[in-house]
């Protein structure tokens, strides 16, 4: 695996290094939700913004968007092996997880509403794919999904209501759609 993640770094583009990078990152993590390994969710977010067309950057930063909050570790290797430019998006994007959870996702929010159009779509093709996985879960696990998150359902769906408020003012977009949509079907779950 050394090798494969060697040659992800020094023989290829930016997306093609930001595989890599997640790939060493995320290695033995596992999303709380249903226990996949984790660097598929990265993976996912950057395959939505590659299939709207935007930029290697701004899917380089999909790719590497939880390494700051994840595997701080391997901050030096963002900004070594991705750049400025990658590593602004994926700031813009990582919480203080030194905050209490609230005052987190506020500030969160309040970054996310004045950000860049990279940032907001890295953000956005991020709560897609979460919400997605989030349905599929629950369809397999019911309502007990919900105690796998901190602050359950309804803090949950407070956070994606004002993430979703907070891209539809002054954004327009196919994936802001998509997104209200798979919002309103976590509002429906028990």
């Amino acid at each position: 695996m050394e090798k494969f993640y060697k040659y992800m770094t020094d023989n290829n583009g930016i997306v093609e290094k930001a595989i890599g990078l997640a790939l060493r990152a995320h290695d033995g993590q596992t999303r709380k939700s249903d226990g996949t390994p984790y660097v598929i969710h990265p993976i996912m977010t950057a395959l939505i913004l590659q299939q709207h067309g935007f930029p290697d950057a701004v899917v380089a930063a999909a790719l590497v968007h939880d390494v700051l909050e994840d595997a701080p570790d391997f901050s030096g290797a963002l900004r070594d092996e991705l750049g400025d430019e990658v590593v602004a998006i994926v700031d813009s994007l990582s919480e203080d997880k030194t905050l209490p959870w609230e005052e987190r996702k506020e500030l969160y929010v309040g970054r996310i509403r004045t950000a860049p159009e990279a940032v907001k779509a890295v953000c956005i093709a991020d709560k897609i794919h979460n919400l997605e996985s989030l349905l599929s879960a629950h369809a397999v696990q019911g309502p007990a999904l919900w105690e796998k998150f901190n602050r359950g359902k309804e803090k949950k769906l407070w956070f994606e209501r004002e993430v979703l408020a907070a891209l539809k003012d002054g954004w327009s977009h196919p994936l802001v759609d998509r997104y209200e949509s798979l919002v309103q079907r976590m509002e429906k779950l028990d």
